[in-house]
């Protein structure tokens, strides 16, 4: 009996690489192409996903009429037959290390290898070198020194000015003086690109565009700052000036990022040597039109078919079925760089495009009806702004809701309710969960008007009731006010009050088996191995054993990272203690496993040490024999043993909050 003939895997049309922007010499001349005009090289691999950077700026150059092509993952250790292999572009080289930064990428806080690379496939490591933009922005220009290479993504970004490099303890200029690069784009690209392309299309020169907002350019010595009278200009301490002196460096740190805050903000310039660093003030927070605009390009969704027996690339698999609602994040937390690169003003989707991109999850190979999240770099900024705009224009405060919720924001979670609603609703939608990290204090303050209080109690119950999977994110990130200061996150007195709501929320509703699971970092500025007995004790009366801690990891252009690298605090030149020997890391983190058998004798020794006998009790209890022979035996010999290895928090993506 002759059988129903099926499509092959390789036959299968969704598989089609011409669905795909071309990647290889083959899928350029299937298309008939004689040349392109702009090649991608990243140290990502190639996911054609709104999530993922390379996917946006290629879809958006090709969206202009434009050829573009991308190089992925290229090996920069053999004869660089990868940065060869399609030519020269017509216009450009863009270069990115990827969506995180590649040193954050490939090592931990203790400085020693990962053990995934979540943006390669099957997290295998050894595709993407150290400094990744700057490996791959030297090679290209030492093969094709006549083409121009434009810099953009996280590494570039957060890496435009004189900043603190913790993997090798040291000041580095900014990436264009390493890489050779001729310009860099910082934060989000979309607008910053489409003006380049549009004014080269007109036959602007390269080399001319030194005045496109966005921006950074490195200019030769003795050139004066292009002439601008939209911008005024402030002149940061040169980069030398801060090698002699990091006080100096923490206060360029002060400026850069009060611009960044400011809606209209002044043009930075800084000495490098003889050579001028030129950084133009950013454009405008991105209306709704425009970053619809960007999430409607024609996006595959699936990472490049290529990869199919080389095993899941992680952070794809992570966030294949998630939607992104908005960038941006108005928090300023101290560790964290979403603000930095993303802004500091919301940028919101509108709804249509919302339940647009609903539907395509849908027709997804894979979905089995399950939204992962509906989320942000903070999951509840959704439409989040100020009532009155002329405040916002003259504020410089870096943070909307430290040390409290500005009584200019109106954080009416009305929108995103109906967002929720809409899409639970859906057709073929059996689950849509929140699983980005919320912001508690925004439905907890004390100054919300009528329509906002109302909706505030909506969220959680709706939360509750429709949107949690099992276990929902949320970063209190310490317990001790004074270091919750320093990291600019509000007391855990609004931690206790949220737990209490959610707890209610879920004895009302029937979901005994929902979960609050709280993120934690050690080691962070201002932290002290006390402190870190106290949030154990803390967490430990409120039932958790922790799972999603990290030591803390300074990275470019956060605060803590400044006050990291200085020893005292960029706004107030106030020293600030900081964590910085493996020793006094290891002890920090060792509370977070006050309950491992094998912590408890040398938790107890160390808080017997800082007088903190009571805090043992509270931990530890009386203690076995067995147990408090191995506490004097840790105070007599110094040390700690092993820390157990925890859940470690999942990897930032584009997009996602980094906690």
């Amino acid at each position: 009996m002759p059988t129903t003939p099926t499509l092959s895997v390789e036959r299968d049309p969704t598989w089609d690489t011409a669905r795909w922007l071309p990647t290889t010499r083959d899928e350029i001349e299937a298309r008939g192409w004689d040349y392109v005009d702009v090649i991608i090289v990243s140290g990502d691999a190639y996911v054609d996903h709104p999530a993922f950077g390379t996917a946006v700026i290629g879809r958006l150059i090709e969206s202009q009429g434009l050829r573009v092509a991308i190089v992925s993952q290229p090996n920069w250790r053999d004869d660089l037959r990868d940065f060869k292999k399609l030519g020269a572009p017509r216009l450009f080289f863009g270069v990115t290390s990827g969506c995180m930064d590649s040193m954050v990428n490939r090592y931990t806080a203790a400085k020693k290898m990962r053990s995934e690379d979540a943006y390669t496939p099957g997290g295998e490591h050894g595709f993407r070198p150290d400094y990744a933009a700057t490996v791959y922005s030297k090679i290209l220009k030492q093969l094709f020194p006549e083409v121009p290479v434009l810099l953009g993504g996280i590494e570039a970004s957060l890496r435009r000015v004189t900043h603190y490099d913790y993997w090798s303890d040291t000041l580095k200029p900014g990436i264009l003086a390493d890489s050779g690069a001729d310009m860099l784009v910082y934060g989000m690209g979309e607008l910053p690109l489409k003006e380049i392309l549009r004014l080269m299309q007109r036959g602007v020169p390269f080399s001319s565009l030194k005045t496109i907002a966005q921006t950074a350019v490195l200019l030769p010595a003795g050139a004066p700052p292009p002439k601008n009278a939209n911008w005024e200009d402030y002149i940061l301490h040169s980069h030398d000036e801060c090698l002699a002196e990091r006080t100096l460096y923490a206060q360029n740190f002060k400026n850069i990022e009060t611009e960044s805050n400011r809606v209209n903000a002044r043009r930075l310039l800084q000495l490098n040597g003889d050579r001028l660093l030129v950084i133009n003030p950013p454009f405008p927070t991105m209306s709704e039109a425009q970053i619809d605009s960007s999430f409607a390009l024609p996006y595959t969704r699936l990472p490049h078919p290529r990869y199919r027996k080389r095993g899941p690339i992680p952070a794809y698999e992570m966030i294949k079925h998630s939607i992104n609602m908005h960038r941006g994040c108005f928090g300023g937390c101290s560790f964290c760089t979403i603000s930095a690169h993303q802004g500091k003003f919301v940028a919101s989707r509108s709804k249509e495009s919302i339940l647009r991109e609903v539907e395509e999850i849908k027709q997804m190979p894979d979905f089995r009806g399950t939204i992962t999240d509906l989320g942000g770099p903070s999951a509840n900024m959704y439409k989040m702004k100020g009532r009155e705009q002329w405040i916002c224009d003259e504020c410089v405060r870096p943070s909307c809701i430290w040390p409290d919720v500005c009584r200019n924001l109106d954080t009416d979670h009305t929108a995103l309710l109906d967002i929720y609603k809409s899409v639970r609703e859906t057709e073929g939608v059996k689950h849509a969960f929140v699983t980005s990290g919320i912001r508690y204090d925004l439905f907890l303050h004390g100054h919300a008007k009528a329509g906002e209080k109302q909706s505030h109690e909506r969220y959680v119950d709706e939360l509750v009731e429709h949107h949690v999977s099992g276990r929902l994110k949320v970063a209190p990130e310490h317990t001790s006010d004074d270091v919750l200061r320093v990291m600019r996150k509000p007391s855990f007195k609004y931690f206790h009050r949220f737990k209490a709501k959610f707890d209610a929320a879920k004895e009302k509703l029937g979901k005994a088996q929902l979960q609050i699971i709280p993120y934690f970092i050690s080691s962070h500025p201002g932290s002290q191995a006390k402190d870190m007995a106290n949030l154990a004790v803390e967490t430990k009366a409120l039932g958790f054993k922790l799972e999603q801690v990290q030591d803390f990891t300074p990275t470019p252009m956060t605060v803590a990272t400044e006050i990291y690298a200085t020893g005292v605090h960029p706004y107030d030149q106030k020293p600030v203690c900081v964590a910085r020997t493996p020793e006094e890391k290891q002890e920090q983190r060792s509370f977070f496993f006050w309950h491992k058998a094998e912590m408890r004798g040398a938790l107890r020794s160390t808080l017997r040490r800082l007088g903190l006998d009571d805090a043992a009790e509270k931990l530890l209890g009386g203690g076995s024999a067995k147990e408090r022979m191995l506490g004097e035996q840790d105070m007599n010999c110094g040390g700690l043993p092993p820390m157990p290895r925890p859940k470690a928090r999942k990897p930032w993506f584009r997009g996602q909050r980094k906690p």
